[in-house]
C-alpha cells in the first residue's frame, strides 16, 4: 500500500533521514521505532508530502506521489494524525467530526456513526467541547477524524503519547480490529515499543536518520527491538 524507497529527508542544509527504505502491505500494520531525534516523524512528514524528499521514491497504492502535495495524496486515501491530539478545542465533539464529514459527498452522518463505533466512548461527549476532553479522548477524536475520510493508509504519529494505559489498550484494540476488517493499511510511529510491538505485522528502528534494525511485529520481538534500540 505504502512504499518508500532510498529516501532522503531534510530541514534547510540539515540531513535527517538517509536513504531509509519502508514497505506497509495492504491490511498490514508497520511501526517505526526509535528515540526522539530518530527521524520517525521526519519520515512520516514525507509520506504524506508536508516535507519534500531530496532523494528516493514514495509509492501509495503502486502509484508514485512523491512530487504529490499532501491534499492530492489524501484524495487517494491517505490520512494523517500527527502528534498532540490536535483538534479544534472550541468546537464540541461532534462540531469536530462534522467538520471532515462535511467535505465528503453523500453519507456524512453515516460516516459519523461509523467512526463512534470504532471509539464508543465519544458517543457520551458529542456536547463537549474538545478543549475539556482529556487526553486520551483527543487523540480517540483525532483518530476517528481519519477515519471519516475512508483512508485506505492511515499514517500515526505516537498515538500513545501521554495517554492512560487503558486508553492505550483501547486505541490498540481499534487498529487492529480496522486492519482485520480489510482495505485500511496503518503507518505508525512509536516509542511505546510493547503497543507497537502488539499492534504491527512488521517493524523498523530508526537511528540518526537510518534504518538500523527490521523484522516481524509480535511481543517476542520486544527484546530484539530494545536491544536494537540500546545500541
Amino acid at each position: 500500500m505504502l512504499t518508500m524507497t532510498g529516501v532522503e529527508v531534510g530541514y534547510g542544509r540539515t540531513a535527517v533521514v538517509h536513504g531509509v527504505t519502508v514497505e506497509v502491505p495492504a491490511d498490514g500494520v508497520v511501526a517505526v521505532l526509535g528515540h526522539n531525534g530518530a527521524g520517525k516523524t521526519t519520515l512520516l512528514r514525507a509520506a504524506v508530502g508536508v516535507l519534500p524528499t531530496r532523494a528516493g521514491r514514495i509509492l501509495l497504492g503502486g502509484e508514485d506521489v512523491t512530487g504529490m502535495p499532501p491534499h492530492q495524496r489524501v484524495r487517494r486515501g491517505l490520512a494523517y494524525v500527527p502528534q498532540g491530539q490536535q483538534s479544534f478545542g472550541q468546537l464540541t465533539t461532534l462540531e469536530n467530526l462534522q467538520v471532515v464529514a462535511d467535505t465528503r459527498r453523500g453519507g456524512g452522518k453515516a460516516l459519523i456513526d461509523e467512526a463512534l463505533d470504532v471509539f464508543p466512548a465519544l458517543a457520551g461527549l458529542l456536547g463537549r467541547r474538545a478543549g475539556l476532553l482529556s487526553g486520551g479522548q483527543r487523540q480517540q477524536l483525532a483518530i476517528a477524524r481519519a477515519l471519516i475520510t475512508q483512508p485506505r493508509m492511515l499514517v500515526l504519529d505516537e498515538p500513545t503519547e501521554g495517554i492512560q494505559p487503558s486508553v492505550v489498550a483501547e486505541i490498540e484494540q481499534a487498529i487492529l480490529a480496522l486492519t482485520r476488517r480489510g482495505g485500511l493499511s496503518v503507518l505508525l510511529v512509536e516509542q511505546h515499543v510493547g503497543f507497537a510491538l502488539d499492534a504491527a505485522d512488521r517493524y523498523y528502528v530508526l537511528a540518526s536518520g537510518r534504518v538500523t534494525a527490521e523484522g516481524r511485529g509480535g511481543a517476542a520481538s520486544v527484546i530484539d527491538v530494545r536491544s536494537a534500540m540500546a545500541i
